[in-house]
């Protein structure tokens, strides 16, 4: 069938550090972290922010692009996230 489309996704937890996933759904996957059944790692620090999405197209593009992002310093993302925010998306 039709393969989903995946996401990238930043968030900006309460503590002021930066979470990256991916997912086929976002809205989904925040609602999860919210009410603290996504990563172990948001769970006690929301609120949560969206700060960044971009789509990635097939799975295995997703997690090539998770792990870029993921060897990024906390300032390369900052900058990710100051080009483009999520309501440009």
């Amino acid at each position: 069938g039709m393969e989903q489309t995946w996401y990238l996704y930043i968030l900006r937890c309460k503590d002021d550090t930066l979470y990256t996933g991916i997912t086929t759904d976002v809205e989904k996957r925040l609602e999860a972290h919210c009410c603290g059944k996504g990563a172990k790692y948001t769970r006690g620090r929301v609120p949560l922010e969206l700060v960044y999405r971009e789509t990635c197209g097939s799975h295995s593009q997703a997690l090539k692009r998770e792990l870029e992002i993921k060897a990024l310093t906390r300032d390369q993302k900052e900058m990710l996230i100051k080009r483009k925010k999520p309501e440009d998306s």
